[in-house]
């Protein structure tokens, strides 16, 4: 028998974090945000941390929030979903030695042909079948060998595991975003203790794997008298914020691809079983593991990164900076005026994004943009060719027809980001929902807990149900984005 439920959907992103509580039942799925706190990295020493005390004490401040919005103060279930790859690391007695370090300190690279003379690229893609990313947890913690913190360390827990550890006490590794760690093998689902051993971390590092839609434990009495909840569990949901997101994709059927657009787009396909084949890593695929025993086949591209960092850019300059002003004025802009790579490692750093996309112009003989709308878009129309490209090799590889693109995340609010992707993929676009992370979250939740019944398939039709989409036709000319697409070879 399934009733409504209210439900806590904790959604950390690179720049915020917020609680949505969420009503789930037969028919009905809503969010409401109930507490939005910042995410501000911070620098020491020479090494960029992330604030998970912070990040934590926002957590709380929004299961308060959510008691509060809940009817008679009553949350049915906490879910927590965030980034990947970054670990804390506890000591003997379970108190954490340190912040997080941030995927994209410069660090973690220097580990990289330490890691390739133990496991050659194509031994470690044949295991874990990720996308070779200088900052997947197998080089951080490569990176940390020889410091005093690594000796001390005992466990290692990914964020948002590291989050529910300290709401709960029990220490997990939910499989979605231990999958991104390239530690678990993409076949098995389980730890590559062989490669543990093979690059002498021990095996006890990483805690027992818990599986979306079990539940994790149960708030403390600490968390319970700080928050004022009750007895609330901590459900394992995608804990890693794009399986939860391609869970929130409303898709019919399965010849479909995703772009998940936030601060990095993850474009691919959903399927059944993992891609290892040497072209899949040649071209730089990834296998992340999702809800409901299924492949994410994917391939990170930079994303609205870019946007982020130019706005943040011309702010500290004092021009203007509002992005809506921005595309309006990047949509009268001429179409490919410039076009770059969008995964460039150039644009990886924070830092002055616009000066390093007139050099990459430059490199291959384009004139760089010339003003801020140039820029902008310069931006989304590299974007959507890089989807293009992303789309159609995903296809190629996995063998997955695709008849429709899915926008989901904040991407799915830029119109001329959306019009463009269609443009360029040839096929329709379906943008929305927003909250898509948040979404998924609340629907694992609900259903681990008899708020609803079925599978993705159930979930997916609530999602188109309930939640508004805007769909894009495609437009143009299929030659004009291969043409843009050779200066770029």
């Amino acid at each position: 028998m399934t009733r409504e439920l209210t439900l806590a959907a904790v959604d950390l992103g690179a720049s915020s974090g917020r609680v949505m509580a969420a009503r789930v039942g037969p028919g009905r799925l809503d969010l409401t945000e109930v507490h939005r706190f910042p995410n501000r990295p911070v620098r020491t020493a020479g090494t960029l941390h992330w604030d998970v005390l912070g990040l934590y004490a926002g957590v709380l401040d929004g299961l308060r929030a959510a008691g509060r919005e809940a009817n008679g103060g009553a949350v049915d279930g906490v879910g927590i979903d965030s980034w990947a790859v970054d670990v804390g690391l506890l000591d003997a007695d379970g108190a954490l030695l340190g912040n997080p370090v941030h995927y994209r300190d410069a660090r973690h690279e220097t580990a990289v042909p330490g890691v390739h003379a133990l496991v050659p690229p194509d031994e470690l893609y044949a295991v874990n079948g990720l996308q070779h990313l200088p900052f997947n947890t197998v080089f951080q913690l490569a990176a940390m060998r020889g410091t005093a913190r690594f000796a001390a360390a005992r466990q290692a827990l990914l964020v948002p595991d590291l989050l529910a550890y300290w709401l709960t006490g029990a220490r997990r590794a939910e499989v979605t975003n231990a999958s991104t760690t390239g530690l678990l093998d993409a076949t098995t689902r389980q730890w590559a203790t062989g490669l543990l051993d093979r690059l002498d971390l021990p095996r006890d590092l990483l805690p027992a794997l818990v599986q979306p839609g079990e539940e994790i434990g149960r708030l403390t009495a600490e968390v319970r008298a700080e928050t004022g909840l009750g007895e609330v569990p901590v459900v394992a949901v995608g804990s890693h914020d794009t399986a939860s997101a391609v869970v929130g994709v409303p898709a019919e059927g399965d010849r479909f691809a995703y772009v998940s657009c936030g601060t990095w787009s993850l474009v691919g396909v959903e399927l059944e079983k993992p891609v290892l084949t040497a072209a899949s890593r040649e071209a730089g695929f990834t296998n992340e593991l999702g809800v409901d025993g299924t492949v994410r086949h994917l391939h990170n591209v930079m994303g609205l990164w870019l946007l982020q960092e130019s706005l943040r850019t011309w702010a500290a300059a004092g021009l203007p900076a509002d992005l809506p002003d921005l595309l309006a004025a990047a949509a009268r802009v001429p179409a490919f005026t410039a076009v770059v790579d969008v995964d460039d490692p150039r644009f990886l750093p924070p830092g002055d994004v616009p000066s390093r996309i007139a050099l990459a112009c430059a490199a291959t003989g384009q004139a760089p943009p010339q003003g801020q709308a140039e820029t902008v878009r310069c931006i989304v129309d590299s974007l959507a060719l890089a989807y293009r490209r992303t789309v159609r090799r995903a296809v190629e590889l996995s063998g997955r027809e695709v008849e429709v693109v899915h926008v989901v995340g904040g991407g799915a609010r830029n119109a001329l980001l959306c019009q463009l992707t269609a443009d360029a993929c040839g096929l329709p676009v379906l943008a929305g929902p927003v909250e898509a992370a948040a979404l998924g979250n609340a629907l694992v939740q609900a259903r681990a807990l008899g708020g609803i019944e079925g599978g993705l398939g159930e979930m997916r039709r609530l999602l188109r149900g309930t939640q508004a989409l805007v769909e894009y036709r495609p437009a143009g000319s299929a030659a004009a984005w291969d043409a843009a697409e050779a200066r770029l070879s």
